[in-house]
């Protein structure tokens, strides 16, 4: 079996309850793919697991210039945990890495990095980890931009929640909205606010019925509505997408195990309309994972199940969207070699491979998202491969 062995490793520190997604085989013939559109991969980085930073699980964001900023697992400091506990890291326009902070683990500072950064109008990078912090159970921190470090809030495990996996969502007014997988009066995780003076609010703790484990980061409307995914829970135990707005948590879907998807782990995106769209690791006609619209009534379209061969398998990552409503995401596994695919899916839900992983210098077993840049330009990582197996940094261009 083929999966993230790095991303394992991590899923069993942190107390994951993931087994349900790495179980999956990576499994090959089915339907065949469409073609695979003419693309030019550029790998941009490749990490050592040195001081560098190792193991790229979350995706990157695009500054106004060019400058890419994300987030390793491992690396960093070699006097935190085994061969350091994370870096944030800055990727100028020449393919040039500066770490801006690396995690120790040491006064409330916190450790191993699973989600990536947001960035503030004035450049300060805010971002989770879902280990360290005063009582071990994660932090909330802001970078500014000279790389000073400021822990805003350290999850206890109680109501408060603990294990905050996802990325954030900044406000106009710097208040932070994250999930956290566990604690809450229920221990089932728990959405919640960090505002800029660092003061938390929960404001809501998952009961099981309207799901739980939220792994996923949140998006927001025009009214201050909150989006997410729950990967476990809800009407049939195989996760949920909520709506939370003026306290009150509204369940939009209950995923069955069937043909329509199971075991979301990733934040959604919203159209126009209100339209959600997004991905679940299993379910499905190959039972490796979909892709899903839900509409305002709360009806689901699977817009794509995949087949889990030259197709893709195993989409852990969420979805970004384009003007004429193509899709773009990755799969962890399947594609040519089984190493993980990068994909659109359009509108009618056509699937287009754009890029299939080989595990050598390009990369491996993509678990995050790509960004788009005005050009149509796609930028990620994937979580192992390179030249050291610690992962990389690319783009893929038109």
């Amino acid at each position: 079996m083929k999966t993230g062995m790095r991303l394992r490793s991590w899923v069993s520190r942190t107390g994951w309850k993931l087994a349900p997604v790495l179980a999956i085989a990576v499994m090959f013939g089915g339907a065949a793919a469409p073609p695979m559109e003419a693309q030019t991969f550029t790998l941009l980085y490749t990490f050592t697991d040195g001081t560098d930073g190792g193991v790229p699980l979350a995706g990157v964001i695009l500054d106004p210039k060019g400058n890419i900023y994300g987030t390793t697992e491992y690396g960093g400091d070699p006097k935190c945990g085994n061969g350091g506990c994370g870096v944030v890291f800055k990727l100028n326009t020449a393919g040039t890495e500066t770490v801006l902070h690396a995690f120790t683990g040491k006064a409330g500072d916190g450790e191993y990095l699973g989600a990536g950064v947001v960035r503030d109008a004035t450049g300060n990078l805010y971002g989770t980890t879902p280990k360290g912090g005063r009582r071990g159970w994660g932090t909330v921190f802001e970078l500014n931009q000279a790389g000073k470090e400021t822990v805003l809030y350290g999850f206890k495990n109680g109501n408060d929640g603990g294990d905050p996996v996802a990325g954030l969502l900044l406000d106009s007014a710097g208040n932070a909205y994250g999930s956290a997988a566990y604690g809450g009066t229920k221990g089932l995780g728990v959405i919640f606010n960090v505002g800029a003076g660092g003061g938390q609010t929960v404001l809501h703790s998952f009961r099981g019925t309207d799901g739980e484990r939220p792994y996923a980061g949140l998006i927001r409307d025009a009214a201050g509505n909150l989006y997410g995914t729950t990967a476990e829970g809800g009407g049939h135990g195989y996760g949920t997408v909520f709506k939370l707005g003026k306290g009150k948590i509204r369940l939009l879907y209950s995923f069955t195990g069937g043909v329509d998807g199971a075991y979301p782990y990733a934040t959604l995106v919203r159209d126009q309309a209100g339209n959600l769209y997004g991905t679940t690791t299993q379910g499905g006609t190959a039972g490796v994972g979909v892709v899903f619209k839900i509409n305002k009534s709360g009806k689901e379209t699977v817009l794509y199940s995949f087949a889990g061969g030259a197709d893709g398998n195993t989409p852990v990552a969420g979805l970004i969207r384009d003007t004429p409503g193509n899709l773009y995401g990755t799969t962890e596994n399947g594609g040519t070699l089984g190493y993980g695919t990068v994909f659109s899916v359009s509108s009618s839900g056509t699937e287009t491979v754009l890029y299939s992983f080989t595990n050598g210098a390009d990369g491996a077993f993509p678990v995050a998202g790509v960004v788009r840049d005005a050009g149509g330009n796609l930028y990620g990582t994937a979580s192992q491969g390179g030249g050291n197996q610690a992962g990389t940094v690319f783009e893929i261009s038109p």
